[in-house]
């Protein structure tokens, strides 16, 4: 089929080649190369229609035409066969049910912004999908290492169970019997059915996929809404890693790539033995497989509350703290406002830019007509960072530790292509002011004191404030109050270590304000880290 249009090509070529100077025109050019020649077919053109009249053009035109259409076939073509091809060698499934065990990583919460994400260990884990119905229910259980790791996300004790499900457009999390809406998971987790191998072979199938031969093997792509997913595909017929690009507020069009190895078969069907999924260049799950069964049954019906659960509008409530010093919660993260007698300056700006707009949007109402001048972040971590683009693009200035502006310079360089922010719609510089040791803004009267952690486990570049007139303590992930789900031996060493820096540094600490909870005074702290 490859050869037809290569030959009628060439059968064109000719001729018209006769007419130019020895080796100015390649009559050795394949049907898939024509695209790359098409600027000097047209001079080719000009130049018969001079020599020897409309007629030899009409049939020059007719093969320029014919070159656009070719290769898009072949390239259509291409793909088919090479996916069926694969699905024939990996068995053709309408849904699988595969476990193991491994390791799950914290996005986001790496001890430094130079290394990987944490791992806990999973003991059990077991994911089943029907391809059909689009739908995925996936069971895990975690346990922290020991001795405890360093880095974030939220410590526990003993074992913690996960069942995360997607059916369609609606997901939800089971925890006992009662579901737990996931509204803002739905898109992610019904892509990453796409990224396993069965489901590659059957989405790209589905919309119009094309192939390229690479060096590893052949590359099919295709696109699904707005996610462009590629895949690659063996000479054994096995899909060997697939990848995409999903939104972040950090690292923006973040990719997704999971490489799959030793296949082997089980029921006939052939599935990897080795999962590994990157986010962010680092991994994010890595799972040995040791059971497969293929065909499985799987019935998720959706709970009303996933149903009819919209993503709620952001809540911003403020709480004065002092004279010109707001606690601003209303979430799962907080932020603290002080005023000075020009400007504003704003501790934290967590989760996302429509969270930090929120906030400046409250700040604005409870002192009009400041700008914000500073943003204090306390760490890198995605959560706390996730809403410093959006202060950056209204002209704040950001204090960071030392070891985050080379970071925060290179990751915000990335598209951010899929949710375009304020930053990405209008670019500008960042400025930063960095912290590496005790530093006091003070104005008029004002003044607070950032300082460094030292010994802290969650980020090796964690700073708290202090407001010595106030007494009041703005401190990050160390200490919660409620504790609520924060448990286990990691936990308990960050209040340790939070306590012991309060000490060293012989702060005078009535109220805490932690970015987690709500104010408490210090003899809660006390009370946790010296139990």
């Amino acid at each position: 089929m490859a050869n037809k249009p290569t030959s009628f090509v060439r059968s064109l070529v000719g001729p018209i080649a006769s007419t130019r100077p020895s080796g100015a025109f390649p009559t050795d050019v394949s049907g898939t190369q024509m695209l790359s020649v098409l600027p000097l077919l047209y001079n080719a053109a000009q130049f018969v229609s001079l020599v020897r009249g409309g007629a030899m053009t009409k049939k020059f035109l007719s093969l320029v035409a014919l070159m656009f259409v070719v290769p898009l076939s072949l390239a259509a073509q291409d793909a088919k066969t090479v996916l069926q091809a694969a699905s024939k060698a990996m068995g053709d499934v309408k849904s699988i049910q595969y476990s193991g065990t491994g390791h799950l990583y914290a996005l986001g919460q790496a001890y430094s912004p130079t290394s990987a994400w944490p791992q806990n260990n999973i003991t059990s884990y077991t994911r089943t999908i029907d391809y059909g119905s689009r739908s995925s229910k996936e069971e895990l259980t975690q346990v922290e290492p020991t001795p405890p790791r360093l880095g974030g996300a939220a410590p526990f004790a003993g074992e913690q169970k996960q069942i995360n499900l997607v059916s369609g457009q609606y997901a939800w999390n089971q925890a006992g019997n009662a579901p737990q809406p996931a509204v803002a998971a739905a898109e992610e987790r019904q892509v990453q059915i796409w990224l396993t191998p069965h489901g590659f072979l059957k989405a790209a199938m589905e919309n119009n996929a094309t192939a390229k031969k690479g060096s590893e093997g052949t590359t099919v792509s295709f696109t699904t809404g707005k996610f462009k997913i590629n895949g690659t595909i063996d000479s054994q017929n096995m899909v060997t890693g697939t990848e995409t690009w999903v939104a972040n507020p950090v690292l923006g069009d973040m990719p997704v790539e999971t490489a799959y190895s030793g296949y082997k078969d089980f029921s006939g069907v052939k599935f990897p033995t080795m999962i590994v999924q990157k986010q962010g260049g680092y991994p994010v799950l890595d799972l040995a497989v040791t059971g497969v069964q293929p065909n499985v049954s799987l019935n998720l019906p959706v709970p009303e509350a996933a149903r009819t659960t919209t993503l709620p509008p952001v809540k911003v409530t403020s709480q004065k703290l002092a004279d010109g010093i707001w606690f601003l919660a209303g979430g799962s993260h907080n932020s603290v406002l002080v005023e000075y007698p020009t400007y504003l300056v704003m501790i934290e700006a967590p989760l996302d830019e429509a969270r930090s707009t929120a906030v400046i949007a409250e700040a604005k109402k409870l002192v009009p007509n400041k700008p914000i001048k500073y943003l204090i972040n306390t760490h890198h971590h995605f959560d706390h960072s996730g809403g410093v683009r959006t202060y950056v693009a209204e002209g704040s200035t950001i204090i960071t530790h030392e070891m985050n502006k080379a970071y925060y310079e290179q990751v915000w360089k990335a598209p951010h292509r899929l949710e375009p922010d304020r930053l990405a719609q209008n670019p500008k510089k960042p400025t930063f002011m960095t912290i590496k040791e005790k530093y006091t803004l003070a104005d008029a009267g004002r003044a607070l004191e950032i300082y460094p952690l030292e010994g802290d486990t969650h980020n090796a570049g964690l700073m708290m404030v202090y407001m010595p007139k106030e007494k009041i303590l703005v401190e990050a992930d160390d200490f919660s109050w409620p504790a609520g789900t924060r448990s286990g031996p990691r936990y308990h060493a960050n209040n340790v270590n939070l306590y012991r820096n309060v000490q060293r540094l012989m702060l005078d600490v009535k109220t805490i304000a932690p970015l987690h909870g709500d104010p408490v005074p210090v003899s809660e702290l006390e009370k946790l880290a010296t139990s």
